[in-house]
């Protein structure tokens, strides 16, 4: 296939431009300095600008990167997205190499880096506990109640200092996080969510950084403390309840559930961002919190997230593996492309090129309930297929329902910069760690209206 196929310099500068952004910002633990500086370049830009190239050079056939040591398979067409996510796990396999020396340093036996039977176990292990496919989850009661408790302490010191910045807000969505999903006594449990960041930021250097064995053993043995006596109202509860043999690993699934809750809550931040600066959106989302007050069902909430994240992929690198030669068509010409092979979906080329999507640097959370979003395969906030996350509809559920009660107590005016400005095209990287907001409660702003 040496028509689609890219060596030399020419394949590492290709490889530069896709992967410098997400890999410089930290693709397991988000690096918040470096965050910000590329935020000011626009980083992102790049890897628009790449893949548009490559298509124009190429056509919609996949392009082949030849470096030291690897090939990697990059996808340009649209199309072919839904085509590789539905072909999970063969012959385009999650369990990637590049991702498994990254993810072994906390979740060894987690479902993303497993093969074979084991790897279909764990899936159904994570699909039955976390209810995947379901709208709300059996816990949607006493996790909403949770929800509004921790909102409510959110609240009283945002109104106390006037402000809402992303430290006071990560400080309170992981109080969150670990009451659903450990249990109300890991809410101030501060470390082990800190041994996992350690772990995290180590997994970034992915085969350069040697494993942590006895830290992650210690955050290990700290999960199966709270396994022991697991709250039947938590996520560890649901766990425990769940059929499972030995080597499934039940608990060995957990460290991926809190390190999916750290991206839901950038895009839960982000979400907010573009809220409080596009009246239109928020006077829908403000409208349907208090008009579902108490209902578990918020559609345009949902909706915003998911726009959030298009916008913003919190995955912003998909990867597999290629198990077996694979026949690939560009217009009139078929190739194939040997086994072996990584496989790259730059997610924010697909989500934000102007040229694909009439409505790529804007806020349309209508595509998620109008079917426009399903028009269009590339647009895989949660991925896709059979390894598409199994956590989504929880996380949906969660982050629309704090965002209802924040909008139902509190006013958001964003201060920080870049302004999200609906009238000119959103920025393509954005630093959720540098967002700050200004806070009013809401009968203050009732008053002063």
């Amino acid at each position: 296939m040496s028509g689609h196929r890219l060596t030399g310099f020419r394949a590492a500068s290709t490889l530069a431009d896709l992967g410098f952004a997400g890999v410089a910002a930290g693709v397991i633990a988000r690096r918040r300095r470096v965050l910000g500086l590329l935020e000011r370049v626009q980083a992102d830009a790049r890897v628009v600008r790449r893949l548009r190239r490559l298509r124009r050079e190429f056509g919609s056939g996949p392009v082949e990167l030849v470096v030291p040591g690897r090939r990697m398979v990059v996808v340009v067409d649209p199309a072919d997205v839904g085509r590789v996510l539905d072909g999970s796990p063969s012959p385009f396999h999650p369990a990637n190499l590049e991702k498994r020396a990254a993810l072994r340093q906390f979740q060894p036996h987690g479902v993303l880096v497993s093969s074979g039977h084991l790897r279909d176990e764990r899936r159904a292990v994570n699909e039955a506990a976390l209810e995947t496919g379901r709208p709300l989850h059996h816990l949607a009661e006493p996790f909403t109640e949770v929800i509004r408790e921790e909102a409510a302490r959110l609240r009283e010191t945002a109104v106390r200092e006037g402000k809402l910045d992303a430290e006071q807000f990560t400080i309170g969505w992981w109080r969150l996080v670990r009451r659903l999903v450990l249990g109300t006594a890991a809410r101030d449990d501060d470390e082990i969510t800190d041994r996992l960041w350690q772990l995290r930021s180590a997994a970034n250097w992915s085969f350069l950084a040697p494993q942590r064995r006895r830290l992650r053993r210690k955050f290990t043995d700290e999960l199966h403390r709270y396994a022991e006596s697991a709250e039947p109202d938590s996520l560890l509860g649901a766990l425990a309840a769940t059929p499972a043999s030995g080597a499934s690993d039940p608990i060995g699934q957990v460290p991926h559930w809190l390190f999916a809750f750290d991206a839901a809550g950038m895009a839960l931040t982000r979400t907010l961002a573009l809220l409080a600066t596009h009246p239109e959106q928020r006077a829908a989302a403000t409208a349907e919190a208090v008009d579902r007050a108490g209902s578990a069902a918020l559609p345009y909430l949902r909706g915003c997230v998911l726009e959030s994240v298009r916008l913003w992929p919190t995955t912003p690198m998909i990867l597999r593996d290629t198990t077996e030669d694979t026949i690939w068509r560009d217009g009139d010409e078929q190739f194939t492309i040997d086994g072996g092979a990584a496989l790259l979906i730059a997610a924010v080329a697909f989500h934000r090129d102007e040229q694909l999507l009439p409505f790529a640097h804007d806020f349309v959370p209508e595509i998620w309930l109008d079917g426009r979003a399903q028009q269009y395969p590339q647009l895989v906030p949660f991925s896709a297929g059979p390894a598409a996350c199994p956590g989504r509809d929880l996380v949906l559920f969660i982050t629309s329902t704090l965002l209802a009660e924040m909008l139902r107590s509190m006013t958001f005016e964003l201060r920080s910069t870049p302004t999200l400005d609906p009238a000119a095209p959103l920025p393509l990287t954005y630093n959720n760690f540098g967002v700050e907001f200004a806070v009013t409660p809401v009968h203050e702003a009732s008053e002063a209206g």
